[in-house]
């Protein structure tokens, strides 16, 4: 199954203020790097601004991290249809703006899971199940969400 992150795993993933958060955050990552992931533009870009802004970390260094994701993930950007469906979410079902364009173009980018601690646990919107990485109860539902590639 095709996945994708919100950007607060990859901030936990680059800030090693809580641990047990890091390190379950590099090591979905790293399930992740021999799975069918993707990275969303919009995830990307909000990492390296949280990063920067709020962590202090050095621009080259945020780049850096952002430049070993692009060489190891294909990168998703949003369409003016992610646009039309991003707004209805707001409208219909909840979810604020920004969430509502990375699912959008996380489903659009064909993934069936987005990996967030953000997102109602275990939610379904579109074909895309919402699935938070720190609750143990999901450890077996990731593991063979994120098997590597054959």
């Amino acid at each position: 199954m095709r996945a994708s992150f919100d950007t607060n795993i990859l901030v936990y993933a680059v800030d090693r203020a809580e641990e047990r958060k890091h390190s379950l955050a590099v090591k979905v990552i790293g399930w992740a790097s021999r799975a069918d992931c993707i990275f969303t533009v919009q995830a990307l870009g909000e990492i390296f601004n949280v990063v920067t802004r709020k962590t202090g970390l050095d621009l080259a260094e945020a780049e850096g991290f952002i430049d070993d994701w692009r060489s190891v993930f294909p990168v998703a950007s949003a369409t003016p249809d992610c646009l039309t469906s991003a707004i209805q979410a707001v409208h219909h079902h909840g979810l604020t703006y920004w969430d509502a364009m990375l699912w959008a173009t996380a489903r659009d980018a064909g993934c069936g899971l987005v990996i967030s601690e953000d997102f109602q646990d275990g939610r379904t919107l579109g074909g895309v199940t919402f699935v938070n990485p720190f609750l143990e109860r999901n450890d077996t539902l990731l593991r063979a969400a994120l098997a590597p590639m054959t």
